[in-house]
């Protein structure tokens, strides 16, 4: 099981690589069910997986001159005091009632994927407690069930802040890395970390992200990113079905 795991890793890195996102909420899984973690421990060590991979993303889009830093400070400070909440109601609640949320919020990505985001083109953006509002909201997912919370990050920068699709994946990038930090900060202390088992993780789906993105130019975007929806409609619900 823990080779199935690895190399359950690499293929998150490749997701995220052909994708931009999506690929790193099967990381909770994968530690849960697949490497043996107890649920309450995976949710933080997804934290530090998704917040380097994220990181290492976003160091790209800014490169390329993609981040909004502007949304990404109207963004940043709620949803790290969100994830700061949301990781401190996760120490308090059964893991029963975390799984049971991580799963809708995977069949939620999932349906969000299938949806298109918008045209792309940037649109008058929404009033800032707004954007601070969805912000924490997106903030108390990512400490609560360990997930990015790109999938959600992505169309709010565009239709509530009025980015197009480019910026808005780098900008989500950077409000991931910001909110897992703050969330692993409140559960660091409180939860013993595996901190070989995340280098490891961490490292081979580095090595994911690198080999996809190579890859992007050769795959189809679309039927990739239908797919993988289809693929976490029925891992939300096989999740929800089985609980612990």
């Amino acid at each position: 099981m823990t080779l199935l795991g690895y190399a359950l890793a690499l293929l998150i890195g490749l997701t995220l690589g052909l994708l931009g996102g999506g690929g790193a909420i099967l990381t909770v899984p994968v530690l849960h069910y697949v490497l043996g973690y107890g649920l309450k421990e995976s949710i933080p060590m997804s934290l530090v997986v998704v917040g380097l991979t994220s990181g290492f993303g976003a160091i790209n889009h800014w490169r390329a001159g993609t981040v909004h830093w502007r949304s990404a400070f109207a963004f940043a400070p709620p949803a790290m005091l969100g994830s700061v909440l949301g990781a401190e109601l996760g120490l308090r609640v059964n893991s029963a009632v975390q799984l049971s949320v991580f799963a809708v919020v995977m069949l939620a990505a999932a349906v969000l994927m299938l949806r298109p985001v918008g045209s792309g083109e940037p649109r008058q953006p929404f009033p800032l407690p707004m954007l601070m509002l969805v912000g924490a909201g997106v903030g108390l997912l990512t400490g609560f069930v360990g997930v990015g919370g790109g999938f959600l990050y992505v169309p709010a920068l565009v239709l509530l802040g009025g980015l197009a699709i480019r910026p808005a994946i780098g900008t989500s990038l950077v409000l991931i890395v910001v909110s897992c930090a703050a969330g692993v900060a409140r559960y660091h202390g409180s939860l013993v970390f595996d901190w070989r088992a995340i280098a490891l993780f961490t490292g081979i789906a580095f090595v994911g992200v690198a080999v996809g993105s190579r890859l992007v130019p050769h795959v189809s975007q679309q039927a990739l990113k239908k797919g993988f929806a289809i693929f976490l409609l029925g891992m939300g619900t096989l999740v929800l079905l089985r609980g612990k």
